[in-house]
């Protein structure tokens, strides 16, 4: 309840629905009790590949389609506190270990898994302004990383590496984005409307031409004609609910176009949207939607229907406390 309370104190009204989109359909659940903190996930148009939030090792889950793990593909690194996944081109995946809910950490990292083996490679990154929570991990059609942060009032950033990146690194990170996540009424979620700013996840789909970021109850997704992901997320998106999620965290696409999500728990479902990625109006590059300045610290999305995010500054104050010990609750290590 206190989470409702929350979201209408601060946000006003409850936005309007989303523009009229399919609901997901269940394609099938993960029983498997290894893979009950599902955070990350990507497709091969075979064989999906699934992180758990957290461990002290590398493992990657190899499912079929029916969600049966069908090999985990292991390394000894330990990471910190790993968020989300990516797969590029070349079949090598990607692991961000980004996760910083208490907002110490001096660097996060990428972890690269070659598709032909061989140990896990460190990537290790610094921020230009401080320690971030990130659990959203982005690849452009060239195999650059974007991340994109975790933020209690929606005001998610946008960063990339500055320069090619080093092993072990560090290798700095540059802002080059921030957008503004609105809340919704989508229920689900482990904090109720709260939920609906967290960015927790996102994916790029297979030609690069779409962006996708989600909540613990909406995916956003962002055109990016010219497979610029910073430019797409200052673009309009469309926004598709994901009701009823216990954790919502990861999402991906298949090479044909179609959008998955999946939640963390023990025999919760993975959903797909045939053809989502066809809901996305091309739009020409370098234009960004009507409402978005250019620059790093604009670019604000809209989510066809949701309230402005513009809290007083004593709610805002209450909005952050009241959000950190809600997500104290999911802390990891």
């Amino acid at each position: 309840m206190l989470p409702v309370v929350l979201a209408l104190l601060v946000f006003g009204a409850l936005p309007a629905s989303a523009a009229p989109v399919p609901a997901p359909e269940t394609v099938c659940r993960i029983t498997d009790s290894r893979l009950d903190e599902l955070s990350g996930l990507a497709s091969d148009g075979e064989r999906w590949y699934a992180i758990n939030d957290g461990g002290t090792q590398v493992q990657v889950f190899v499912l079929d389609r029916s969600c049966r793990v069908q090999q985990v593909r292991t390394d000894p690194a330990d990471p910190y506190d790993v968020e989300d996944l990516a797969r590029a081109a070349d079949g090598t995946l990607w692991l961000s270990d980004t996760g910083d809910n208490r907002h110490q950490r001096s660097t996060v990292a990428l972890l690269e898994l070659k598709p032909s083996g061989g140990p896990a490679v460190l990537h290790r990154l610094t921020y230009p302004d401080g320690a971030h929570d990130g659990e959203a991990l982005l690849l452009d059609r060239s195999g650059v990383p974007y991340l994109v942060t975790k933020d209690v009032l929606g005001d998610a950033k946008v960063y990339r590496p500055a320069g090619p990146l080093t092993t072990p690194g560090p290798t700095s990170l540059e802002q080059v984005g921030t957008l503004r996540v609105h809340s919704t009424d989508t229920p689900g979620g482990p904090i109720g409307a709260f939920g609906s700013v967290l960015v927790t996840g996102g994916a790029t789909s297979a030609d690069g031409t779409v962006v996708a970021l989600r909540t613990y109850t909406d995916a956003y997704l962002y055109p990016a004609p010219d497979g610029d992901v910073a430019a797409a997320l200052r673009r309009d998106p469309v926004r598709i609910p994901l009701p009823d999620e216990k954790q919502g965290e990861a999402i991906a696409f298949d090479p044909d176009g179609t959008l998955l999500s999946a939640s963390e728990g023990t025999g919760q479902p993975v959903r797909a949207l045939r053809n989502a990625a066809a809901l996305v109006s091309p739009q020409s590059p370098g234009s960004p939607s009507a409402g978005a300045e250019s620059g790093a610290d604009s670019g604000a999305a809209q989510d066809n229907g949701g309230v402005p995010i513009l809290p007083a500054a004593g709610i805002a104050v209450a909005v952050v406390l009241a959000g950190w010990f809600l997500l104290s609750r999911l802390r990891r290590r």
